[in-house]
């Protein structure tokens, strides 16, 4: 018997292609006739457009066509892919805006010439009017009675609030109470590749085609076919490597239906690819939020009542509806009981760059507000910081737990299962917290925090597979969900390969391409492994099924006295008696006048699974951070990081671990670095890598990774999801250790040097720009 490959350390498959510098991506696809874009943006946060003048654009030499907003004013505007009962005259980004734009980097034409320097140059010259209009730079400008507006209908996205119990009665009768407010600032995704596009359009065939950087291909397909008018089947999308996604790939963009517009009107094929420039000013971001809570306890350190008021940052549009703040406002309670609940937030649009999920998706806002929260009241009630945690937790035989909130999907926010004192005991345990010693030298202090987490994953409704084994006997699985570093060819296919009882090296693993898959949804939520997992696995059971029914004909032998193993079926005792799988799919695919499957069942040895799920499945953890702060200078540094995750049964332990230092690290950005930042007339000013800064090798300290695994009751394959994890404790870590470190209340993300040196000094903690 084959040693089993679910759960074991197998390496990345991918990894040889792509440190080897023989990966593909989008600016690596050379067609004949190959035309470049650039991108004309409005240098304006909030402007009316008054005149465009293209006549020397167009007269540049390689110049093939400019195309301007009048254009393409049929095409309309892009739809709201998440729609939501709270949304108030929901604003979405027309193809190209008609008479007003609305942020700084918006899309208002394009060029497209012979070359990506000849397409920029022009870009250059391309003249458009614009009158100023007065900007929402900020949340404050935005909820400021009588200030301007980013739209006509007002600044006012969405107001929504959900309550569990009666908070009212059981804050007013709390023995203690806490408030604070904080502040959490934006961020961006800030993938190592930037958006790329490419198509072309077969006009024999009416077919495009489309290479994409896009982390939902399927969604991408639908969309296309929408604006350009072609039946789904007439579009493919393709995605090969992809460097990185975080979220904001998932979006489709104006560029997404323009480039494809623009190869089908001109018979070419027509690349578009983002500058780093273009990426921080124009990509959706997130993180933006203002919350004021308050927490009430007993004595001892209970938890009775908990409300959040907030506010959200939408940007300038609302594409993916009010997704991100739905997601922090059902997650503040985290793994703790809180009988009495409520929370509201307010949405607001301002003139920046829209706001759609990043790496964590509202969570890690939700985090660090209840995870902050829980050391000001351990510091008020003088308990330790790990003593109010464990009196608060959700006890293992609690599950499954109803939160009592309507979660993001519609459903009842209920996990699924979890330990979480475990996950704390063994973070509190491997971090050293009984020993540790707050040493102090010169201006140099130490400082221990915590946080604990629970993510909803695996977001349905479903993610197809279809499983395919080809006469030589080769298996291949296709998904419609694209990979950006998850690892698709590796996990996928050891779960093929099990179900299939072949060698790993037999499987193919083809993710991210239409024409293999006719449905599917994308790559985000931390979903793959719950639903692509599982739906390979149902597909690979219904070819083992199917392969045996086709042996046991062959073979004049019941099916149950048949083995399958190394991709070759024989009878039970017999290893004489046998036929490969390759010559069972010859079979189950090659006609025959007179022959008949059995069972009546369809041709070809391959099938398809889209297992659908009825809800999220939670994955949790506690991670605790040692952290270093010069009072001197405000650097901050991490000295030690622990992270006990519970992702369910793990498909690969070492991908899972993967997944997760890279989520940690992401995490330290947001903790201490990264921040976009706009001054008050709505420019951002941090448009290049030397303003906005990015976790560096030196910034991120050996991880300490661990795992408690309680497996998912809502799939046969007990897994979570594992994607997002790491991120969203990290900066509550962080900070809680710096708070302990100095002493101080720490309200703020990211902990910038300039914050953390005027916590340090007592001195007030400038803002800065928004």
């Amino acid at each position: 018997m084959a040693e089993r490959l679910f759960g074991a350390r197998v390496r990345r498959r991918e990894d040889a292609r792509l440190v080897t510098g023989r990966g593909r991506y989008v600016a690596d696809v050379a067609l004949p006739g190959l035309l470049h874009v650039a991108v004309h943006r409005s240098p304006h946060a909030h402007a009316r457009l008054v005149a465009v003048r293209a006549d020397a654009a167009r007269q540049c030499p390689g110049v093939v066509r400019v195309l301007l907003p009048s254009d393409v004013a049929a095409l309309g505007r892009l739809p709201v892919i998440v729609p939501h009962a709270s949304l108030q005259a929901p604003a979405c980004p027309e193809i190209l805006p008609q008479q007003v734009v609305s942020y700084a980097g918006q899309a208002v034409a394009l060029v497209v010439a012979e070359s990506a320097a000849t397409a920029a140059d022009a870009a250059e010259v391309l003249r458009i009017d614009y009158e100023p209009l007065p900007a929402v730079a900020s949340l404050d400008d935005a909820l400021r009675a009588g200030g301007p507006r980013v739209h006509p209908s007002g600044n006012v996205a969405a107001r929504f609030t959900q309550r569990v119990g009666d908070p009212a009665a059981a804050m007013a009768g709390a023995d203690v109470v806490v408030r604070e407010r904080f502040r959490l600032h934006r961020g961006a995704g800030m993938a190592m590749e930037t958006r790329a596009i490419t198509a072309r359009w077969d006009a024999d065939l009416a077919q495009l085609t489309v290479w994409s950087t896009t982390q939902a291909p399927q969604i991408l397909r639908r969309m296309l076919a929408r604006f350009l008018a072609l039946p789904e089947h007439a579009v493919r999308v393709v995605t090969q490597d992809i460097g990185g996604g975080f979220g904001p790939k998932a979006i489709v963009y104006s560029e997404d239906i323009l480039v494809p517009y623009l190869a089908r009107a001109l018979g070419r094929p027509v690349r578009f690819v983002e500058t780093r420039r273009e990426h921080l000013v124009a990509v959706t971001q997130e993180r933006d939020q203002w919350h004021e809570a308050e927490l009430g306890l007993t004595r001892d350190g209970r938890i009775v009542a908990l409300r959040d008021t907030f506010t959200h940052d939408c940007g300038a549009f609302v594409s993916w509806g009010v997704i991100v703040p739905l997601i922090t406002s059902v997650s503040v309670p985290g793994p703790y009981r809180v009988p009495n609940y409520e929370v509201t937030f307010t949405a607001a649009y301002t003139n920046r760059v829209p706001v759609t999920p990043v790496r964590g998706a509202g969570r890690p806002q939700a985090v660090f507000v209840m995870e902050r929260l829980l050391d000001l009241a351990a510091a008020r009630l003088g308990l330790d910081r790990v003593v109010i945690r464990e009196r608060n937790l959700i006890p293992p035989d609690a599950f499954p737990y109803d939160v009592g909130l309507v979660s993001r999907d519609n459903g009842p926010r209920r996990y699924d299962s979890g330990n979480y004192p475990e996950c704390l005991r063994r973070a509190v345990e491997a971090i050293g917290w009984k020993g540790f010693t707050r040493e102090q030298t010169g201006g140099r202090r130490l400082g221990l925090g915590l946080a604990l987490f629970v993510e909803d994953t695996g977001l349905g409704p479903y993610e197809g597979v279809r499983v395919r084994v080809d006469y030589d006997g080769r298996v291949f699985v296709y998904s419609g969900a694209s990979s950006q570093g998850q690892a698709h060819e590796t996990t996928l296919a050891q779960i093929v390969a099990d179900g299939l009882a072949v060698p790993l090296e037999q499987v193919t693993v083809v993710p991210g391409d239409t024409d293999g898959l006719p449905y599917g949804v994308g790559t985000f939520a931390s979903r793959i492994a719950v639903l692509a997992g599982t739906s390979a696995s149902q597909a690979a059971t219904e070819v083992r099924n199917k392969a045996l029914a086709i042996a046991a004909e062959r073979l004049e032998a019941a099916a149950e006295d048949l083995v399958l193993e190394n991709g070759r079926v024989t009878v039970r005792g017999a290893p004489g008696r046998g036929i490969g799988l390759g010559e069972l799919a010859a079979i189950a695919s090659a006609p025959r006048p007179g022959y008949a499957l059995p069972g009546g069942m369809a041709p070809g040895l391959e099938a398809s699974g889209y297992v659908a799920v009825s809800q999220s499945t939670y994955s949790s953890g506690a991670h605790a951070a040692v952290v270093e702060v010069d009072t001197e200078t405000g650097v901050v540094r991490v000295l030690r990081y622990v992270a006990v995750d519970d992702c369910g049964v793990m498909i690969n332990p070492m991908v899972v671990e993967g997944q997760v230092h890279g989520g940690i690290a992401h995490g330290i950005g947001n903790a201490l670095l990264e921040r976009m930042a706009y001054d008050e007339h709505g420019q951002p000013i941090t448009g290049t890598l030397m303003e906005y800064a990015l976790p560096r090798a030196a910034d991120v300290p050996e991880l300490d990774v661990r795992h408690v695994v309680t497996p998912s009751p809502l799939n046969p394959l007990g897994v979570k999801g594992a994607g997002e994890g790491g991120t969203l404790p990290a900066p509550a870590a962080i900070a809680n250790a710096v708070a302990d470190a100095l002493g101080v209340d720490v309200t703020e993300m990211p902990l910038t040097r300039e914050y953390v040196w005027r916590c340090a000094q007592g001195a007030p903690r400038s803002r800065g720009p928004s």
